[in-house]
């Protein structure tokens, strides 16, 4: 859909038009002066009565241009003109305020003709006008400048690992290893002492002493009571693990009792227990109750567990001491908190 046309005002190109409309606005510029009241005739000028107040002349060109403005609008249309139309009418209805109210018209203001009509024939200006288009206005935003913060570095975690508390030292395996010690102590002892009994009684002489030696290591009378003293001086080392030596002493008489029983459990061994009848087992037990062997099976199982037990004692309290200086120096560590080795 296209725009509506809008009449535009047509423009007289022909000067010779413009010079007719000029000449006929000055006629009746002089035509409407002539009608002003007050205005001085030729007449009223030569008699005696004093002068009245004359209001000054219209500018002949002046009443040309404006009459062809008003009737041709936009003919004259300059830029320049234009401003100095405006300010003269400006100049013009303040002096008509200043001017004395009885006075019927003001003072003409008197214009420049060159100046006017360079201005009036002049070409008309060229220059393209440019529009702009109005954009929003947007704030200038202030921005506030942020202090500088130095930077700073965050120092790395070190990860130390925390000691760890000492390990307490136990006597228990060494209870275990003097107990071998003791053990064959035990059955040196046991085997002389059965030697012994044997020749005391005959069987045993200086031809047969290799045969009987040997004899008896072959028998579960023998090896019984020596494994039971074992278990029981082990059994005993472990419940006193660093005791002192006093508590071998005391509870030596339990491995005493382990050896004794040791010999009655060999005998049962040795003559078959399964192969006999209770009241046979009963005989055979109530026999060796108190048989000189098994006494010296208890004697040697508790002297032995003492002063075995001494050594095992003593190595305890040195277990003891370990121990401690190392809860020390733990502890020491600790209070001195993590070092960085370097």
């Amino acid at each position: 859909m296209s725009d509506p046309d809008v009449p535009q005002p047509e423009r007289r190109k022909d000067v010779d038009d413009v010079v007719d409309s000029a000449n006929a606005g000055l006629d009746a510029a002089e035509a409407a002066r002539a009608d002003v009241p007050g205005s001085p005739t030729p007449d009223a000028a030569t008699g005696d009565a004093p002068a009245p107040r004359t209001d000054p002349a219209v500018e002949p060109d002046l009443a040309a241009f404006e009459a062809a403005e008003r009737e041709h609008p936009g003919t004259f249309s300059t830029p320049e003109l234009n401003d100095l139309a405006r300010s003269e009418a400006r100049d013009s209805s303040s002096s008509e305020r200043d001017a004395d109210a009885t006075a019927a018209h003001s003072a003409p203001i008197v214009h420049d003709e060159s100046r006017m009509a360079s201005a009036a024939y002049s070409a008309p200006d060229d220059t393209e006008t440019r529009v702009v288009p109005s954009e929003p206005v947007v704030a200038e935003r202030t921005e506030v400048a942020e202090p500088v913060v130095a930077p700073t570095f965050a120092q790395q975690p070190i990860f130390v690992q925390a000691p760890e508390p000492p390990r307490e030292r136990g006597n228990r395996g060494t209870a275990g290893a003097i107990g071998l010690l003791a053990t064959l102590a035990f059955a040196i002892l046991y085997l002389g002492t059965t030697l012994g009994l044997g020749a005391w009684s005959g069987d045993v002489t200086a031809e047969n002493i290799g045969e009987s030696a040997l004899a008896p290591l072959t028998t579960w009378g023998f090896w019984v009571p020596v494994v039971v003293f074992f278990l029981g001086f082990w059994l005993l080392g472990a419940f006193i693990n660093r005791g002192r030596w006093g508590l071998w002493v005391v509870f030596g008489i339990i491995v005493g009792l382990f050896a004794w029983g040791g010999h009655l459990l060999g005998q049962l061994f040795e003559e078959r227990f399964w192969l006999l009848t209770a009241r046979e087992g009963s005989d055979l037990v109530g026999e060796q109750l108190f048989a000189p062997l098994a006494i010296a099976a208890f004697v040697f199982g508790r002297e032995l567990t003492i002063w075995f037990g001494a050594w095992v004692a003593r190595s305890g309290a040195r277990k003891t001491e370990l121990n401690a200086e190392a809860q020390r120096e733990y502890e020491r560590t600790l209070e001195a908190g993590p070092t960085l080795s370097r």
